[in-house]
């Protein structure tokens, strides 16, 4: 059992360095450059998101000396760096839900924007997280506001498409904004932590026109039955059929995906499975259990993609976690015999509020939680995961990892 452990850890281990932030940017440092500031212009790089360090650090590299560059990221992720953080200016936000750090990083990347000029050249460096880490949010809209709308999404169980349909509309950088506030060519290199890739839906797009209006937005969130809950200023703002459009889009180029990791993954002797880690846990829970059920013995299969949770309690978790703790359910049911795992994880690091990446389940997990008082299926009621999975010895954690490509899932059955 502790070599099944070991090896689904293993496995994702690889998948996360496949997504590298550093060497993801530097291979594109050649395409970057062909695009060269004008007469008496200079580069400006600004980076946001989870990966914006290390991403920040391998463009410096490739870039003139002295290229100054604006650093949004989270705290647990920054850290003091080289000889090269001279030139940068480090903002730390707040993540998944925006605080005061996100409004002061969203006003500086802002300032930094308008500040360019025609004969400039502004590098964008996009990565997971971006969403909450800066806001501007339009006029009339506060940042409490904006928590809140974050809040009701979440527990509405929208995918990640959807919350950024929606939170484009409300702010003066996403969606686009960053053209529109910037004189400057933008130049945009991006690690993609959704599903299928959408450069609109990475960090909410702000290099890229809006997923969509501000009609489609209020719909969808009537859709959702959130409308009537939302803020009045949120409603205010969304009943404009029209919300700004970008001025055309920049040169966008995706460096680092979910995809790539799983490859890697394959590369290091797992298969993938024949379906994305998507929709609600609880339909996508009993698939993962029917794939391992049949898997073939000692063959580690491993999925990629994002799900989501309908919340229906106040505990403590994530989708990873709670994905993982309702597989440990399904396999119970099945009754299998013999060893098996189920590792569930973000890339990041981070899955949810919590401490955790995710989950890593088997044979005795259900076992160690009810010995400890722990009711797995009252654990779920109350989205509750975290405590359940921490009784049950199966919590997956690896700390920040520095990137963010969506999450990974690993499935092996025990040898006969």
């Amino acid at each position: 059992m502790d070599d099944l452990n070991a090896t689904a850890l293993e496995l994702f281990r690889i998948g996360v360095a496949a997504a590298d932030p550093a060497d993801c940017v530097a291979r594109a440092m050649g395409w970057v450059r062909a695009e060269s500031p004008g007469s008496g212009g200079r580069w400006q790089v600004i980076a946001l998101g989870k990966a914006a360090q290390a991403m920040t650090e391998a463009a410096l590299a490739g870039l003139p000396r002295g290229t100054q560059a604006l650093i949004v990221t989270t705290s647990g992720v920054a850290g003091a760096g080289g000889a090269w953080a001279k030139d940068c200016d480090l903002r730390i936000g707040e993540h998944p839900v925006p605080g005061t750090g996100s409004l002061r990083a969203g006003a500086a990347i802002a300032a930094c924007l308008k500040a360019l000029r025609t004969e400039d050249r502004c590098l964008a460096l996009i990565s997971g997280g971006g969403s909450a880490l800066a806001v501007a949010p339009v006029p009339g809209v506060t940042l409490e506001d904006k928590a809140e709308v974050n809040r009701l999404l979440l527990g509405a169980g929208a995918d990640i498409t959807q919350m950024n349909l929606i939170r484009q509309q409300l702010s003066t950088l996403k969606g686009g904004g960053w053209l529109r506030l910037s004189e400057a060519p933008v130049t945009g290199l991006m690690l993609s932590d959704v599903p299928g890739d959408d450069l609109r839906v990475i960090a909410s797009g702000p290099t890229v026109a809006p997923i969509g209006s501000r009609a489609e937005a209020a719909q969808l969130a009537r859709g959702l039955g959130i409308w009537e809950h939302l803020p009045g200023s949120v409603q205010a703002a969304l009943a404009f059929a029209e919300g700004p459009q970008a001025p055309g889009e920049a040169r966008n180029r995706l460096v680092g995906s979910n995809a790539l990791s799983l490859a890697a993954m394959e590369e290091a002797g797992a298969r993938r499975g024949g379906f994305a880690l998507e929709g609600d846990v609880r339909a996508m829970a009993p698939r993962l259990a029917d794939a391992l059920s049949a898997a073939p013995p000692g063959q580690p299969l491993v999925y990629g993609g994002e799900t989501v949770v309908h919340l229906s309690g106040s505990g403590r978790g994530g989708r990873n976690q709670e994905l993982a703790l309702r597989v440990a359910l399904e396999m119970e049911t099945r009754g299998l015999v013999g060893d098996w795992v189920c590792l569930c994880a973000g890339t990041d690091g981070r899955d949810g509020p919590t401490d955790a990446a995710g989950g890593l389940v088997g044979p005795g997990t259900l076992a160690r939680m009810r010995a400890a008082g722990i009711s797995p299926e009252e654990a779920l009621a109350q989205n509750d995961s975290n405590p359940a999975l921490a009784a049950g010895l199966a919590l997956v954690t690896v700390g920040e990892t520095g990137t963010n490509v969506a999450d990974l899932a690993v499935l092996i059955r025990g040898k006969a």
